[in-house]
């Protein structure tokens, strides 16, 4: 079976076919996140350690760092990205002990990660084209880490999966010429927005099928690309995570935590509620109030996705006796109730 070894200094994480899903943890990264970029260039790294902490209470097996911050100081990546991906590396690695993936398109910023990091991460990305061929494989030999293959090359992505799985093998046969093993080439075939294609789901799976059996490598994915513009983005991922699971997937790189409700969503609830001629007890706290009406939680959480996969590996005997679903699926007990047994009553058998 193959299996891709990540390590932090003190656990690992195995990619395999054979294994639980590994998640990688998406939200180290200012890409998209206005407030998250001013915030690194201000020297904040407060979200950082919260998103950090958070993901891997949500089940998070891996935490990509990407640290591509455009500063309005210093529009230049090549001089800003490195020594912050050294600081950001640092950081979680003092925070959570899960292995790290090192995401950058940056080639300096790739290996201040590398040289910072304890263990052996997961190193994202090289691609098929030849500059990226040339930097990023000696990288990968002259540290030993594994790295995520993606099938783009320098003619772009193709929407043809035949075109794509050409470019994969490509890269593996680059890889094999520098001595670097199969097992640690973490395929990402590209997932297309089903929005924009109907038959990107069918791609995918098909995809990796044909890179599970013929190249015999780990696959990985940005699984929310599949939902991407539509209503409903959760409900998507949910049933696209399983099925690539099924078509033998063992990783992606995703959200684990379903975000907090925000206060302008519970006092636009209130005011509808106060509409419709109903009461809400002055003492109800704000995390009862989300549980009773739907909303979600005023805490980071374990996301629905995360669901699906843990149902997934339970569905796939990668979950012997069922231990992580049950662990998962536990309510905690309310303020006061901790210790308590069945209908709040305390521990111990009752007195004849």
């Amino acid at each position: 079976m193959t299996r891709t070894i990540v390590e932090s200094k003190t656990k690992t994480a195995i990619i395999g076919f054979d294994q639980p899903f590994c998640v990688i943890g998406e939200r180290i990264n200012p890409t998209g996140r206005k407030k998250l970029a001013a915030e690194l260039e201000a020297g904040d790294f407060s979200t950082i350690e919260s998103d950090a902490v958070a993901q891997v209470a949500a089940g998070a097996t891996v935490l990509d760092i990407n640290a591509g911050v455009v500063y309005n100081s210093n529009p230049n990546p090549n001089e800003t990205e490195p020594p912050l991906m050294t600081k950001v590396v640092e950081l979680v690695q003092g925070l959570v002990d899960v292995p790290l993936c090192i995401d950058s398109s940056v080639p300096a910023a790739l290996e201040a990660g590398l040289m910072a990091c304890e263990g052996r991460p997961l190193l994202n990305s090289v691609t098929g084209e030849e500059d990226r061929l040339e930097f990023v494989l000696p990288l990968v030999k002259k540290y030993n880490v594994p790295v995520v293959a993606i099938s783009n090359d320098d003619t772009g992505i193709s929407e043809d999966p035949a075109v794509r799985f050409e470019v994969a093998k490509k890269i593996v046969q680059r890889a094999a010429d520098f001595g670097i093993p199969a097992h640690d080439i973490v395929v990402d075939p590209l997932v297309m927005p089903i929005g924009a294609m109907g038959t990107a789901g069918l791609q995918v799976f098909t995809l990796v099928r044909r890179l599970r059996e013929e190249l015999g490598v780990n696959t990985t994915c940005g699984a929310s690309n599949i939902s991407f513009g539509l209503p409903n983005r959760h409900g998507i991922n949910n049933a696209f995570l399983p099925m690539a699971m099924g078509a033998g997937m063992t990783s992606a790189i995703m959200n684990p935590i379903a975000l907090p409700v925000k206060q302008a969503e519970m006092e636009a609830k209130k005011l509808e509620i106060a509409a419709a001629g109903l009461m809400i007890p002055d003492d109800m706290d704000d995390e009862t109030f989300c549980q009773l009406f739907g909303l979600g939680s005023t805490k980071p959480k374990a996301g629905k996705e995360m669901e699906a996969i843990l149902a997934a590996n339970f569905l796939t005997n990668n979950d012997p006796h069922g231990g992580n679903w049950i662990e998962f699926n536990k309510v905690a007990p309310k303020a006061g109730q901790e210790g308590r047994g069945r209908a709040g009553r305390t521990g111990g058998r009752r007195r004849r």
